[in-house]
């Protein structure tokens, strides 16, 4: 189950420019696993789950990115998403987006939004 807004995640700071960092929330069926982007200065967060096969996007703790940073990677299929936008760019769901999160960042700390907030997440 998705948390409830003004959860905190982690002080934006603790972000390695580019790097990403994965968050779980829950047990079982009601599990929610997402994880936290940030590059060229920006966070955005987005739902660990791959659309095409609705596999975690991670292999390893933490290991959301290609060896150059400049992407996000897929580490069952290899599909390639852009961090900017979650726009899948190469691989077996080419064209579909990962499924954003909203957050919010106050004082510092980078913290579950609420979902009306999602459109400054685009941003």
């Amino acid at each position: 189950m998705r948390p409830p807004p003004g959860t905190p995640l982690c002080p934006f700071d603790s972000l390695d420019d580019p790097g990403a960092k994965g968050f779980s929330f829950g047990k079982g069926q009601t599990r929610f696993d997402m994880f936290l982007v940030r590059s060229k200065g920006e966070a955005r967060a987005y739902l660990n789950e791959c659309p095409h096969a609705h596999a975690r996007l991670d292999n390893w703790p933490d290991k959301f990115l290609t060896l150059d940073e400049t992407r996000i990677i897929c580490g069952v299929h290899a599909a390639l998403f852009r961090i900017e936008d979650g726009f899948c760019v190469s691989g077996p769901c080419a064209g579909k987006h990962l499924t954003l999160v909203p957050i919010e960042i106050v004082d510092g700390m980078i913290s579950i939004a609420p979902e009306d907030q999602l459109a400054r997440n685009r941003r």
